[in-house]
């Protein structure tokens, strides 16, 4: 990202790392292995609050009642209150009845406002909320509760639904003299092409920012990372992102044109990225990272679009579970993108194997190119040699487990 010096990346630090924050998770009963199904992040001061959601135009109950408590609480939250393995989608207004339940009963925990108070879901669409569980649940998360890593466990572990592994990342730098933290915590393993976004995602910071900063930040990151990821085409209609700032390191108010604005922004991208790449590694069944970047684009837009469709092109994921060097696959995608090409121009390599040159094909061994599509992470460059433009996407392969965890997903 060119300005990662900037930042130092704490291994150790979850959700709950920077000042101001707890966080925790137990099971009440959503899912039907005792693994904790319900987590809640509370702020002890207002923090500055900004989110991005699902374009799916069928919205999850929660994302109306989220909305909401942004808007009217002038972009200011204290608590997001989360269950796992019940989406409470397409549930009607009971279903919206629910949401605005979950928020009552989280506020009245937590002692906080109705307002003070996000809701999130993520789990099987279609289904009503047995409310006498999550209530209940709800009741007993203040004592769960710890600003320590644990409560940054348990949060994490409450938001998985197919996820193999949780998702988290924490990154530190100096604003103003003053050491500043950015965590993150994300869920995602299926239905994941987000526009924004498939998935859960959390991010947490104690840097001093003005929501409307935040929300710019948001979006313009969320372009470049979350909505980069693919794993299955899927858009949900539960995704969203929401980042919360409590503003309790000190410094300065962050905001474009502050000397130490860049190095924020580029410690909020790596937050950001780590995550969506996480997610892409994880996708359902997946057994490798699929990295393409494309450059030489006429414009970084038309860079993004090609990136993407190759990643998440259904024969290119195929080809890459196969360990087979079937460039035809990724220069077909790229052709289909809607994007202008020069069909004259194009390089393709896998990894430091070139294997296609101004669009012709260039011997290679086999052999090389198989053992480099067995690794864990497979880059693909394109380079179209048409302009200036640049992108990178992230997805995974495609196996037979994918068809096997989909097809009893419910069951």
């Amino acid at each position: 990202m060119g300005v990662v010096s900037l930042f130092r990346v704490a291994p150790e630090g979850g959700i709950t790392a920077p000042k101001g924050f707890r966080a925790g998770g137990l099971h009440c009963g959503l899912k039907k292995t005792p693994r904790n199904d319900l987590g809640a992040i509370v702020c002890e001061v207002p923090a500055a609050a900004a989110a991005v959601y699902t374009t799916n135009v069928f919205q999850a109950a929660p994302l109306k009642v989220t909305r909401e408590s942004i808007a009217s609480g002038g972009r200011l939250l204290r608590a997001v209150v989360v269950n796992s393995g019940n989406a409470n989608a397409c549930t009607g207004a009971q279903g919206e009845a629910d949401a605005y339940a979950m928020r009552a009963a989280a506020a009245a925990a937590f002692g906080l406002g109705e307002h003070e108070v996000a809701v999130a879901s993520t789990g099987v669409i279609g289904e009503l909320l047995p409310m006498d569980r999550v209530s209940a649940g709800i009741a007993g998360l203040p004592a769960a509760l710890a600003a320590s890593g644990e409560g940054a466990e348990q949060f994490c572990q409450a938001i998985l639904t197919t996820d193999l592994v949780k998702k988290e990342v924490c990154v530190k730098l100096d604003v103003d003299g003053c050491e500043v933290t950015i965590a993150g915590a994300a869920k995602g393993s299926g239905m994941i092409h987000p526009n924004m976004a498939t998935m859960l995602a959390f991010v947490t910071t104690d840097a001093a920012i003005e929501p409307q900063a935040l929300q710019s930040l948001l979006g313009e990151t969320t372009d470049l990372t979350f909505n980069m990821i693919t794993v299955d085409g899927d858009t949900s209609t539960n995704d969203m992102l929401l980042a919360m700032a409590s503003g309790l390191a000190g410094g300065g108010e962050l905001a474009p044109g502050h000397a130490d604005w860049d190095a924020f922004a580029a410690a909020f991208r790596h937050v950001c990225e780590t995550l969506a790449k996480a997610i892409a590694r994880d996708g359902e069944g997946a057994t490798r990272l699929v990295e393409v970047t494309v450059t030489g684009a006429v414009t970084d837009g038309s860079a993004r679009a090609i990136a993407k469709t190759i990643v998440g092109s259904s024969l290119v994921k195929s080809a890459v579970f196969g360990a087979d060097a079937n460039w035809g696959r990724i220069i077909a995608a790229a052709g289909r993108a809607g994007e202008p090409i020069n069909p004259e121009t194009v390089d393709i390599r896998l990894g430091h194997i070139l294997v296609l040159s101004g669009s012709r094909p260039i011997p290679f061994d086999e052999d090389e190119a198989l053992a480099y599509l067995k690794g864990d992470t497979v880059n693909i460059f394109v380079d179209l040699h048409n302009g200036k433009g640049e992108a990178t996407a992230w997805g995974c392969d495609l196996t037979y487990d994918y068809v096997r965890i989909n097809a009893a997903y419910r069951t």
